[in-house]
């Protein structure tokens, strides 16, 4: 996994914003080792909402795409570093969309254990579409619930 940059912890904004991607596990783990976050199946639109200093959390749904086991839990996080968007060629016929996140060590968090105290699962009646979205802003305050749980102290990094 790459490293956390400290060049953009110094670098926060008040204005940072906090969002969630819906990506299977395996996939959040070759971002991970590759520094770089990848959504909705390589569209730009989710990831030119990011820019320098935001914050990602990923929730994973499945351990891998499309039948994987059922996991439900949160599976990364990380800050976007530039915010620049560029395409990456996986395949000839695959040329998705990436954006480069320093991520933080963490633990996984059943999204099961964090629901009672999440705002945005509070506010939603069908959470399931949320999700299905693929990408999501959710409050700083819903953030910071599950960076902690995940065992990631963002205090002291202008959040």
């Amino acid at each position: 996994m790459q490293q956390f940059d400290d060049v953009v912890t110094t670098t926060v904004k008040a204005n940072s914003r906090y969002w969630i991607g819906v990506v299977s596990e395996e996939h959040v783990k070759r971002g991970e080792n590759g520094g770089f976050a990848q959504l909705c199946h390589g569209k730009s639109a989710p990831l030119r909402k990011m820019k320098k200093g935001d914050w990602l959390v990923y929730y994973s749904p499945k351990t891998s795409y499309p039948k994987g086991t059922p996991l439900q839990a949160f599976t990364a996080i990380g800050q976007v570093k530039t915010g620049d968007v560029y395409q990456y060629e996986m395949t000839p016929d695959f040329i998705p969309h990436r954006i480069d996140v320093a991520f933080r060590n963490c633990t996984n968090v059943s999204l099961k254990s964090l629901k009672p105290e999440l705002n945005f699962m509070k506010e939603q009646p069908n959470v399931g579409l949320l999700f299905r979205r693929g990408h999501f802003e959710i409050s700083k305050e819903d953030f910071v619930t599950i960076a902690e749980a995940m065992g990631v102290n963002v205090h002291g990094v202008g959040i």
